[in-house]
């Protein structure tokens, strides 16, 4: 499948399995409940748990209503982009459906190129690893085919082992580090 395929099934409200900076993620349009709804399906994912979700760019936190103070702004500011997933307050009932009565949302910045160029064309991306809940992500599309046959599409390829992004949370003016990665986070 070519990069333009993907997007455009992406587009449609189609999911797929891609490499995102990190791992093999996968992946559907963040503003869009129906997809969202079936990567929970499809991923067997708790329904209690919220998503990571891909962004391009600091502007698209407002699409979810995430209102950054000057502290989380210096935050992003020093960790992003990367593989740093952050948590932040979104308190809008019209996002109950990703944040799944948390209030809060994950968000990350990818560094890669052509992941970014993805999302830009796409808009956000909800992005859990390539995996059915409660088994190892998929380290290739070999894996991940395995796992989702054809409930997806797939893009990438190669394997991919690195370490999930670290988790942070910030609230309070705090940084609450939730699941270690592989970077060293910038306070």
């Amino acid at each position: 499948m070519t990069k333009n395929q993907l997007i455009k099934i992406l587009k449609n409200g189609g999911v797929a399995v891609m490499s995102t900076d990190t791992i093999y993620g996968l992946v559907g349009q963040a503003l869009n409940t129906e997809t969202v709804k079936l990567i929970y399906q499809i991923r067997k994912r708790s329904p209690d748990k919220p998503l990571i979700i891909l962004i391009s760019n600091l502007n698209d936190l407002k699409k979810f209503g995430v209102k950054l103070s000057d502290f989380e702004k210096g935050f992003l500011n020093k960790n992003w982009p990367g593989p740093v997933s952050v948590i932040l307050p979104c308190a809008g009932a019209g996002f109950k459906y990703l944040h799944r009565g948390t209030k809060t949302l994950a968000f990350r910045l990818p560094k890669k190129k052509s992941v970014l160029e993805i999302i830009r064309k796409t808009g956000p991306l909800v992005a859990p690893s390539a995996n059915p809940e409660g088994l190892p992500p998929a380290n290739d599309l070999i894996e991940a085919k395995r796992y989702f046959g054809d409930k997806a599409s797939y893009f990438g390829r190669g394997e991919l082992r690195s370490p999930a992004s670290a988790l942070v949370k910030l609230e309070n003016d705090r940084v609450e580090v939730l699941r270690a990665g592989a970077v060293v986070i910038k306070d």
